[in-house]
């Protein structure tokens, strides 16, 4: 089959497609111990009553529940919202994908900001909606003004990431009502807040109180992060009744598993504990931007797991310093994301930099 050929059996829309591309896992060097800081995972296990749990045994043989009813009940009574506010799926990707399915199709258009989440444009591509990327303000926080003022009658979606991934900063409520109050009502708006548990400024939006205030709002959150579940793909979203069934329609059947659904309850019933441990990474984060600031780096408030640095054409050379100590690191190519990991790994990675600033740039 020639390439020409292949081409033809698949449709327009899918080359304008880019592919997600996952963190690189650290490179080995002898003496050093790798550390992979390149994909915002938790840097410890899940909680011990999760690691206990999954030692029950679970019968391969048979489906999971379509449903996820009772992950569904533990999170209703969780947000504390009716069941039929709750859609469950493969982790906040299936979610993302799913939002794009019911919202857009040719001709319709999505706005979103840019950096973010590397997700947004490939599921609105696939659906051969326009894409239309914001760039961020240069405190690497949303442009929410440009983003309302790119709504057109052809919007359908909106997508916000807060706190954003890769860069850290968080919405304030203040800024969501001011963006929402320009945004029509049959426009879904997209709240991502898959770094929330991680968030300790206290203007930050509180997603569930807006979603009393907006019926064109959906909340996105996961159990890949603050949980320590990434493997386990469980994602979820809340809003009104009408956008969690539409969501529901857009998952895949059976998408998440008994073990999978057993370790998100477990979690959650020792969310004080998942907690914590959020707000120690928080405190390892802050500590992490005051020593890089100290170096001399231009670095943004983060209110998620992991930091920013905006090295623009550096973005690669850093990289490259980072794999020579055995670090992985993701490169944007704008900057590169450093998630939060053991303190050794901050060391190490606080090092590099440093070293990275004589070399490169205190010398130019």
């Amino acid at each position: 089959m020639t390439q020409k050929t292949a081409t033809a059996l698949f449709r327009p829309a899918l080359a304008d497609v880019p592919q997600y591309k996952p963190g690189k896992p650290p490179a080995a060097v002898d003496g050093l111990a790798p550390y992979k800081l390149s994909s915002n995972e938790h840097f410890l296990p899940a909680i011990p009553a999760v690691t206990e749990a999954l030692t029950e045994a679970v019968n391969p043989a048979t489906y999971p529940d379509p449903a996820a009813k009772a992950l569904t009940t533990e999170l209703a009574d969780y947000v504390q919202l009716p069941q039929d506010h709750i859609a469950v799926g493969a982790g906040g990707s299936e979610i993302v994908t799913a939002l794009a399915h019911i919202t857009l199709e040719a001709g319709s258009e999505v706005i979103y900001p840019w950096p973010s989440f590397e997700l947004y444009p490939q599921a609105s591509a696939l659906n051969g909606a326009t894409k239309k990327p914001i760039g961020l303000t240069e405190d690497f926080s949303h442009d929410l003004w440009a983003m309302a003022q790119a709504i057109t009658d052809n919007t359908r979606l909106i997508f916000l990431c807060s706190p954003n991934n890769p860069t850290g900063p968080a919405i304030t409520g203040d800024e969501f009502n001011a963006f929402m109050a320009q945004v029509p009502s049959n426009v879904l708006v997209v709240l991502d807040q898959a770094y929330w548990e991680f968030c300790t400024d206290p203007s930050a939006v509180d997603g569930l109180a807006m979603l009393k205030q907006y019926g064109n709002l959906v909340l996105l959150r996961t159990f890949s992060k603050a949980h320590a579940l990434a493997g386990f793909r469980i994602g979820y979203a809340v809003g009104h009744p009408a956008v969690i069934a539409a969501i529901r329609k857009a998952t895949v059947p059976f998408g998440v598993t008994p073990p999978s659904q057993h370790a998100a309850i477990v979690s959650l019933r020792h969310v004080n504990q998942v907690l914590a441990r959020a707000h120690s990474i928080a405190a390892a984060r802050d500590e992490f931007i005051d020593a890089l600031r100290a170096q001399g780096w231009q670095v943004p408030d983060s209110q998620a797991n992991f930091v920013w640095l905006p090295l623009e054409e550096y973005s690669t050379a850093f990289e490259e310093a980072c794999v020579a100590k055995s670090l992985a690191v993701r490169n944007l190519n704008s900057g590169v994301r450093i998630s939060i990991g053991p303190p050794e790994a901050m060391a190490r990675v606080l090092q590099v930099a440093e070293e990275f600033r004589q070399d490169h740039l205190i010398k130019q």
